[in-house]
């Protein structure tokens, strides 16, 4: 088993090959605007650190989301494409999964919230009983809105870090790994565990929208 996980459905543009076994190797990179320029030379770059070629990917991994519409996309089709042109499966997980997995290895044993920056004043975010187990799926909403629903247990991710008067408690990772995406990808296809389709789960609507009673102009 080789797997190729990728994520852009955060600020993080981040990249990691597995055997199965553990990570060989791993790139993260923080710029949110940067997503499309970034992804490619990170897969060229842990592929060249393991010693491997693009050939040799038996599965491809990937953040669906929760995440803003254009981050998101670039991952989404870099892997689809990455599993078309080598006939390997390509496996979605919720993006907040690995935040949570990661959690885990950090040594938060649960429960807890995983939030990421929705941007609009919004968080994504989900609770989870352990790292392993989400209670219930992803929501986007405004921090001040889920306050009792999140008090009284730690949080995870940029989102919370953006609100400490709502997530008092933040503790680490604060961005999205695909070295824990990969991982927790590695146990789940041992166990036998379905995956996501690499479908964005966007949760609302693209900020372009076309206009609505716009003026049709037809030649004279």
């Amino acid at each position: 088993m080789l797997l190729l996980a990728v994520d852009t459905a955060t600020p993080a543009v981040t990249v990691a090959l597995h055997d199965g076994e553990s990570v060989l190797a791993e790139s993260d990179q923080v710029d949110a605007r940067r997503h499309g320029e970034l992804l490619i030379p990170s897969v060229d770059r842990v592929l060249a650190e393991a010693g491997l070629k693009l050939d040799a990917i038996t599965g491809i991994v990937v953040g669906v989301g929760p995440g803003p519409y254009t981050g998101l996309r670039v991952g989404l089709v870099t892997a689809s494409t990455f599993a078309a042109v080598l006939g390997v499966p390509v496996h979605g997980l919720c993006t907040l999964d690995g935040l949570a997995y990661a959690a885990g290895t950090a040594g938060i044993e649960g429960p807890f919230t995983v939030a990421t920056d929705a941007r609009r004043k919004e968080v994504y975010w989900a609770r989870y009983e352990d790292p392993r187990t989400r209670v219930g799926e992803p929501r986007v909403d405004r921090p001040a809105d889920i306050a009792e629903q999140v008090a009284g247990v730690p949080a995870v991710g940029q989102g919370a870090l953006l609100y400490p008067e709502v997530f008092p408690d933040v503790r680490g990772p604060e961005h999205q790994s695909a070295a824990a995406l990969a991982s927790l990808a590695a146990e789940r296809l041992a166990a036998g565990a379905a995956f996501l389709p690499p479908t964005p789960l966007y949760l609302r609507r693209p900020d372009a929208q076309v206009p609505k009673n716009y003026k049709v102009v037809t030649p004279q």
